[in-house]
């Protein structure tokens, strides 16, 4: 019971490793609250681990405001805050990348930190402590060519989390991210432009320790990094890679 009476948010928890977070989280004694754009994978996930299910929109000011007032009118206090919600653009050279994708990556994986802080950090300032997890990317650290705009969005995470982590220390919150390599999550197929075995092999000899990260991983990195345990930590930016940026 590591998050014994906390509470906790997280972002584009219906799938993938967000799911994997809330689980670890809930499985850990953190009330959650399973935030996503897609309203019935976030109840389906919250019913699962006996949480909240919120539907938001990460990359809209309003949206953010009333998952936090929502989840603050529930609770009382905000303990975890997990930015996980995230997308890529197809594999293209950087140049034929669209405006309209660029705009939408940069909104989902990098506007949404703002965001979030924004509404968020006054309520962990007032209440001296808390826990902000970004979940990045090891794109952010070793990018993969023809994902240009999804690379520089992951490494403006890993610099955001450093800046807030040194702003905000000295409040109580701390400010950490992890870079998960591919997963095998309905992103994969983003990533790749196309899923086929010789696709799959190609990624996968990038990855030392010789699998894809999964949603347990992230669960049991995010679990470490958001609890006590963790207290001396902020600033960090944990590979759960597989050796894949070494």
């Amino acid at each position: 019971m590591r998050l014994k009476d906390k509470t906790a948010i997280v972002t584009g928890a219906g799938s993938g490793f967000g799911a994997g977070i809330a689980r670890a989280f809930a499985r850990e004694g953190a009330r959650v609250m399973v935030a996503d754009i897609n309203t019935d994978a976030a109840t389906e996930i919250a019913k699962e681990i006996e949480g909240q299910a919120h539907t938001v929109d990460v990359a809209d000011d309003g949206s953010v405001a009333s998952m936090i007032e929502a989840a603050h009118a529930v609770w009382g206090k905000i303990d975890i805050l997990v930015n996980n919600a995230g997308i890529t653009h197809m594999p293209a050279p950087m140049e034929d990348v669209s405006e309209e994708d660029f705009d939408r990556v940069l909104a989902v994986n990098a506007k949404s930190v703002y965001l979030t802080a924004r509404h968020l950090v006054p309520l962990m300032k007032a209440a001296g402590r808390g826990a902000i997890l970004n979940v990045a990317s090891t794109a952010g650290v070793s990018p993969r060519p023809r994902l240009n705009w999804y690379n520089a969005s992951k490494g403006w995470m890993i610099t955001a989390t450093k800046a807030m982590a040194v702003e905000l220390a000295p409040h109580g919150i701390r400010v950490n991210a992890i870079n998960p390599v591919a997963g095998d999550t309905p992103l994969l197929k983003s990533f790749m432009g196309e899923d086929t075995p010789e696709v799959r092999a190609k990624f996968l000899a990038t990855i030392p320790i010789g699998r894809f990260s999964t949603p347990e991983d992230m669960g049991n990195a995010a679990l470490y990094l958001c609890s006590d345990e963790a207290s001396m930590v902020t600033g960090v930016a944990m590979e759960v890679d597989g050796g894949r940026c070494i």
